[in-house]
């Protein structure tokens, strides 16, 4: 039994790491794609650029916490629905 419960962590562990990396994965080619231009003029980020990808960043983040929070409110009303 502990051994199966060590089993289960291990596995939640290991989803919870492939989603943080796809979340990144697809933060930065999101942002990089919006902010950046194809075309380099100088080897570091101009101002604009910058904000852009700050601008970016926070607006990512705050939709995929908003959307969490939906995703658990609904999973929520579905499981009290079910048990009714």
């Amino acid at each position: 039994m502990a051994q199966l419960d060590a089993q289960k962590l291990q596995l939640i562990q290991e989803l919870e790491i492939e989603m943080m990396a796809d979340l990144y994965n697809r933060l930065t080619t999101t942002c990089y794609k919006k902010c950046i231009p194809p075309a380099y003029s100088e080897s570091e980020l101009a101002k604009g650029e910058a904000v852009c990808l700050d601008r970016c960043v926070a607006k990512f983040l705050d939709i995929h916490d908003r959307i969490g929070k939906k995703l658990g409110q609904m999973t929520t009303q579905d499981e009290a629905m079910m048990k009714k």
